[in-house]
């Protein structure tokens, strides 16, 4: 087969591909990209602060830069599931792996739940700097942490979100990623530039437990239905 046969019948297959299944892929992309950003980690109390300290574009343009770092995390994780899709791809074993996700998503709920963003938060200056910058340096605090890539797994996992057949669909896909993430940042520093007045780092810790509940809650919906849906192996 010619190369530009190749392509063609790719193109064809991904044309084939239900209009269903690629609002649904756009859906679970948005929100695997709100739920890896929501937290309160490092970036998300360095958007909040600069938010209160510089402006509520400083805030969010920290957060295009913990996005950009966040899809990079994304897409290694992605293209190194799309090796093992043949394990995936099993029905049993993919229950198996969604079971592993939901439990991933239970950890780090609680986790999220019970920390204290505040703890050793460093206050940001006020001194604006370029909105480059203010871009750069959140792309290096969120990028510094590869641990992400355990929360990607496991939310990939749990929404059957590698389709490597499908490059086109993928590529719609990651781009949701990147959406439901600058759709978080922007809501949040759009919130906390309107509460400014009142918000205060009791007010962090407040978001951050409801993130953390959410996401708990979630993930107990998710094991619950795996589990359930399991049973017609045995």
């Amino acid at each position: 087969m010619s190369r530009f046969s190749q392509i063609f019948c790719n193109f064809a297959l991904d044309m084939a591909f239900p209009i269903y299944n690629i609002v649904d892929l756009i859906f679970k992309g948005m929100l695997i990209g709100m739920i890896a950003s929501a937290p309160m980690g490092p970036v998300g109390v360095l958007c909040v602060q600069r938010t209160l300290n510089k402006g509520r574009w400083y805030g969010f343009v920290t957060g295009i830069g913990a996005a950009v770092s966040d899809i990079i995390y994304a897409g290694i994780t992605g293209f190194g599931m799309s090796f093992v899709m043949d394990f995936v791809n099993d029905a049993q074993n993919r229950f198996y792996l969604q079971i592993i996700g939901s439990v991933v998503l239970l950890v780090f709920g609680i986790y999220t739940w019970r920390s204290n963003p505040t703890k050793n938060m460093h206050h940001s200056g006020k001194q604006r700097g370029t909105l480059w910058y203010n871009s750069w340096t959140a792309f290096l605090v969120t990028f510094s942490n590869p641990l992400i890539i355990f929360l990607f797994m496991g939310l990939f996992a749990q929404f059957a979100f590698v389709i490597p057949d499908h490059p086109f669909e993928m590529v719609i896909g990651f781009a949701s990623i990147v959406g439901g993430a600058l759709l978080w940042w922007f809501g949040l520093s759009w919130l906390v530039d309107k509460v400014r007045i009142i918000f205060d780092e009791n007010g962090i810790k407040i978001i951050n437990q409801i993130i953390g509940a959410v996401v708990i809650i979630f993930s107990l919906i998710f094991l619950f239905g795996t589990t359930t849906s399991l049973f017609r192996f045995f």
